[in-house]
Order: C-alpha cells, then sequence, then structure tokens
C-alpha cells in the first residue's frame, strides 16, 4: 500500500507547525464534508469511503518524508519529532457509499486532535470529491440509457489514479463493465473491450481482419464495423464472418459503432442484421457519449443495445469539480463542545456550526424520500410526533410532516483510527445506489428541471446557526 501521507498541501503542514507550538495540535476537533449547490447537480451518488478509510488507516510519516520536510527549512525539530510518532486516532462517521446525497450535508465527519484532523483535509477531499463527482456522473448516464453502460475511459483520464477510482466510483454509479482490465482485477468487476480501428487498418482488408479477430474469439465475436464504410461494407463483411461462425458451430456476439450517425446507423444495421438471420447479434455505441447524446439518440429510436463511454464520463465533462469542502465544525474544551462557524457575504458560503446528525424522512405508504434533516448533535427526530420543515434561508416556506419514518444516513466507520466497517464490493454498492434511488420521485432525480429535495436545519440548528451570525461567530 502507498504512503499517501504527504498528500497533502503545504498549509496544512504549517498550520500544524502553528497549533503544536500553541499547544493546541492535541484539541479535538469537528470537520465535515460537504458541497454547495452549483446548477448542474440534481443529486450526487456518495463515494470515495473506502479511500478514505485506507489513507487513514495508513498514515504515518516515514524517514524518507520526514527528511524532506527537513529540507524545506520551515519546520521545527521537535514538531519533526512528533510528526515522525504521529498516527491517526480519530472518528469517522459518514454515509454508505451509493447513498443520494445534496448539498450541503456532512457526508463525512471527523473528529480527531486537530493537527491530524488538519493534516487529512486535502487527501480525505481529493478521495471524495473525485469519486463522488464520476459516480454522480455515471448514475446519470445509465440513467439516460436505461442500463447496459460500460466505463471506457481510462486513456482520457487525469491521470492513472483516476483512471483507476473514476472506474471505481462509475460501477458504484450503475456501469456494468470497465475497459480497464487493473480496475477490473482490483476491485473484482466485469471487464470488456474487443479491437481497436488499427486492428481493421493492419490486415490488407476488413473481411480479413474480421476473420482473423473471429478465428481468435470464435465465441465472443463483436466487430467494429465504422473504420471504412459502416454499411456498405462494415455491416455486410460482419455478416458474412457470423455465418462462417455459424457454420463452425458459433454464434457471433454483435457489432460496435464509433462514429457517424449512430441513430440511423443501428437502425439500418439493425435491420440488416434481422434480415441475415442474427436477431440476436447486439449492437454497441461509443463516441463522445453522456447522457444528453444517448438520451436524444433514444428519443430517435437508436437501434442500440449498449453503450461505451469514456471521455465525458471519466472526466465529468461538463462538471469537472464537485467542489466539496471541509470545514471546522466544532472544537471541545474540557469536554465541552465549542461550535464553530464560517460567516461571509455570500449566504451559501456560511456553515452549519456544531457536531450535527443526517436524517431521512421517509413517506411510510409510498417508502419515497420526503425530506433530508440536519440536527444538532444528540438530538433524536421522533416519527410518531408530526415534524415541520423550513428552508433554512428563506424559513417561510415550511411544511408539515404528519406521517413519516425516519433513517439515519450516516454511521461510524472508523473508531480510534481504525475501522469499524468491512470493505463493501462494488456490486453490493451499486446495488444499494439503486435500491436507494428507487425511493426516490422521478421529479428529483430527473436529467431536466427536477424539483428541489428538500434539506432542512431542525428548529435547534437552526436557532444556534441564526444566533451565531448575529453574534458574529459566537455562540455566547
Amino acid at each position: 500500500m502507498r504512503n499517501l501521507t504527504l498528500l497533502t498541501d503545504l498549509y496544512q503542514l504549517t498550520m500544524g507547525q502553528g497549533y503544536f507550538n500553541e499547544k493546541k495540535h492535541e484539541q479535538l476537533a469537528v470537520f465535515d464534508v460537504f458541497f454547495r449547490p452549483n446548477r448542474l447537480i440534481t443529486y450526487s451518488v456518495a463515494a470515495g469511503m473506502e479511500q478514505v478509510l485506507s489513507y487513514l488507516e495508513n498514515l504515518h510519516f516515514d524517514g524518507e518524508d520526514i527528511a524532506y520536510l527537513r529540507s524545506l527549512g520551515c519546520f521545527s525539530e521537535d514538531y519533526l519529532a512528533y510528526l515522525a510518532k504521529l498516527r491517526f486516532t480519530g472518528d469517522v462517521v459518514a454515509v454508505h457509499e451509493g447513498e443520494l446525497v445534496f448539498p450541503y450535508e456532512p457526508i463525512l465527519t471527523v473528529t480527531a486532535p486537530m493537527l491530524q484532523a488538519q493534516l487529512v483535509e486535502t487527501a480525505i477531499l481529493t478521495f471524495v470529491n473525485h469519486e463522488t463527482l464520476i459516480a454522480s456522473k455515471a448514475a446519470k448516464i445509465v440513467d439516460a440509457a436505461g442500463g447496459g453502460v460500460m466505463e471506457f475511459g481510462l486513456r482520457r483520464a487525469q491521470g492513472a489514479d483516476a483512471g483507476i477510482y473514476g472506474a471505481r466510483a462509475a460501477m458504484i454509479g450503475g456501469c456494468v463493465g470497465t475497459s480497464n482490465v487493473y480496475a477490473g482485477k482490483l476491485f473484482d468487476v466485469p471487464v470488456s473491450g474487443t479491437m481497436a480501428h488499427s486492428w481493421v487498418m493492419n490486415f490488407p482488408s476488413e473481411l480479413e481482419a474480421f476473420r482473423a479477430y473471429a478465428r481468435s474469439f470464435p465465441d465472443n465475436c463483436l466487430l467494429l464495423v465504422d473504420t471504412y464504410d459502416t454499411l456498405r461494407s462494415g455491416v455486410p463483411h460482419a455478416i458474412e464472418v457470423f455465418r462462417e461462425l455459424r457454420a463452425g458451430g458459433h454464434e457471433p456476439k454483435g457489432i460496435r459503432l464509433d462514429s457517424g450517425d449512430l441513430a440511423y446507423l443501428s437502425k439500418q444495421a439493425r435491420k440488416m442484421l434481422d434480415e441475415a438471420g442474427f436477431p440476436q447479434a447486439v449492437i454497441c455505441a461509443s463516441g463522445d457519449l453522456d447522457e444528453y447524446s444517448i438520451a436524444s439518440l433514444k428519443e430517435q429510436g437508436a437501434a442500440i443495445d449498449s453503450w461505451g463511454v469514456g471521455t465525458k464520463l471519466i472526466t465529468s465533462a461538463d462538471l469537472p469539480a464537485l467542489g466539496g469542502v471541509y470545514k471546522l465544525a466544532a472544537v471541545f474544551e474540557n469536554g465541552r463542545e465549542i461550535p464553530k462557524i464560517k460567516l461571509s457575504d455570500t449566504t451559501e458560503k456560511v456553515t452549519n456550526p456544531g457536531v450535527k446528525e443526517l436524517y431521512r424522512l421517509y413517506d411510510p405508504d409510498t417508502d419515497k424520500a420526503i425530506a433530508d434533516y440536519i440536527t444538532r448533535g444528540g438530538e433524536t427526530v421522533d416519527d410518531g410526533k408530526p415534524l415541520e420543515l423550513f428552508h433554512p434561508v428563506e424559513t417561510w416556506r415550511r411544511m408539515t410532516v404528519e406521517k413519516f419514518r425516519v433513517r439515519n444516513l450516516r454511521e461510524k466507520i472508523m473508531q480510534n483510527g481504525k475501522r469499524v466497517s468491512d470493505m463493501v464490493p462494488l456490486k453490493e454498492l451499486a446495488a444499494y445506489f439503486r435500491r436507494e434511488k428507487a425511493r426516490f420521485w422521478e421529479e428529483y432525480t430527473r436529467r431536466d428541471m427536477p424539483h428541489i429535495y428538500k434539506v432542512d436545519l431542525s428548529p435547534e440548528l437552526h436557532a444556534l446557526k441564526t444566533k451565531m451570525v448575529a453574534g458574529k461567530g459566537s455562540a455566547e
């Protein structure tokens, strides 16, 4: 396992030196991870928690790390000696990977000595921001396609780790396979892929290229048919090879389209394959696809069975950053919680102070989500009594929920620096996401002009926030 302890911004370490000098480095602190609204965010799919756990369990400065920090000339020897013995000893509470989450919700909370909690900010945001972003993009692409999406983005990812963990996140979001062999082995997920245009170009003719491929893979023969002329060359040659395969006792898998008018070409190819006696042959499409182009193709009646999506998935092209933040919510002095708040002239940047809990309310008759509810730590939500919900800023927007079931969305995944939750296989995470998404009305998750899902504060938390804003950051 790689030691990623230096995967941090320098200011985490310089603040650490300052906390050490001021004797604040052991003060217990609480930091929340959440993201703010964006016009492209309807919902997000939480991911990256497994990487957070692995990172925190392995957190330590080795000899080379300390030597490098010493070479920077800005840290004292007693501080470096402290870092040399440092291990993460805190607690982490988080939502389940695959959970639908919304702006301002504390999807992960770190409670640890101040220096430790500050040091791990950058890496935690790296993991959660990236994987949540890609899982969310994958979910929207899969929703548009209705399933059958394969992640093909490794060659366009911003580096190897982005490709590997982007593939992981894409599987949580609903992709059925990946082209990434390393990710397939690492995460035990299906891999898929056949040939590139270069294969066809490297033979004297397209037909000979297809025959050669069929000889190597007679029971898994999926041919790329758009190297030269899709309908007058590619598909007819594929059909000829398919007939030869059948004569030899094998059945072809199908064809792939990677360019051109995919709606027209797929419909024509489907007709040709059916008339030739190969109705079971699938048509796979690829080529700069996303949820918008896939939805358009389906509206045009494209005869496409599966989708290979690369660049716009692995880079989340229309929203290249989630914008998740890691903010101080509270410190403890002599066992007493002291809430902290970040103030701003921009309302959206004012944080929710203190230790918090995150609940989801469900309609008991439909089992559909009604709203999410953020409370102060220690508050309970009584599902036997009506609950008034109100918008945290526009407080006149209110509703009373008479009947509901309630679920705490978060659980402790690390205690005293040791993980307390088992690693969950990706297939189970993907299944979890599908089940939870089905508990939302389509109006909240649709691609175009969705309803805004309610995320409300409890009266107690809202009163604390209002008091601290009025007192310019003080709860006294």
